[in-house]
């Protein structure tokens, strides 16, 4: 009787390099923000639509209180598009700042340039003109459109009682509060907390 046992074979794992890991999360995190950039571009699209279809139905029922939801929807929607904004600018920054240098450190070249695309494209000479562009579009979708809704209600003022004025003046706060967060998050005043469609 043989008490032979099989063989074991131990196969190694292919050691996994520092770089290798680096260029891995660089590979996750620009696919979450180009999924950031797509969800962020079509909020442009969902506000146009809910814009639409509000007016619509005020206009026909010829209630002016019905503007009254314009402001939610856009303050709500124009919010969640700042948020994704901040956060594929926060995404480029990270590349710029942090994975680039460290992935330059791990393969010993620290003098070529890692990511270029991520630091050249920021270079574009009309890049203020378009920031300053679209921070006219983004107030204008998610502030300017409430806003004119609430003054055509005030205006109206056929069906207004205390509660839905109260209603209405708190609405308008909230579209000029999401107005200066939107300039803020520019970057195109003071320091800036974002950087306003910097993919």
């Amino acid at each position: 009787m043989s008490s032979e046992r099989p063989e074991q074979t131990h196969q190694k794992d292919p050691e996994i390099t520092v770089g290798q890991l680096l260029l891995a999360e660089y590979e996750t995190i620009k696919d979450e923000q180009k999924a950031r950039i797509g969800f962020r571009d079509n909020l442009l699209y969902v506000t146009l639509a809910a814009v639409a279809a509000v007016i619509a139905a005020a206009a026909q029922a010829k209630q002016s209180s019905m503007l009254l939801a314009l402001p939610p929807v856009c303050v709500v929607l124009g919010w969640t598009y700042l948020v994704n904004d901040e956060k594929i600018s926060a995404i480029g920054a990270y590349v710029r700042g942090e994975l680039g240098p460290r992935l330059a450190a791990a393969t010993g070249k620290v003098d070529a340039p890692i990511f270029g695309w991520e630091t050249a494209h920021r270079g574009d000479a009309r890049r203020r003109s378009r920031k300053l562009i679209q921070c006219g579009v983004d107030l204008g979708a998610f502030c300017a459109v409430p806003l004119a809704a609430l003054v055509v209600y005030w205006v109206d003022g056929a069906d207004s009682g205390a509660l839905l004025l109260a209603l209405s003046v708190a609405e308008g706060l909230a579209a000029l509060g999401l107005a200066v967060q939107i300039v803020l998050y520019s970057g195109l005043v003071g320091g800036g907390g974002g950087g306003g469609r910097s993919e």
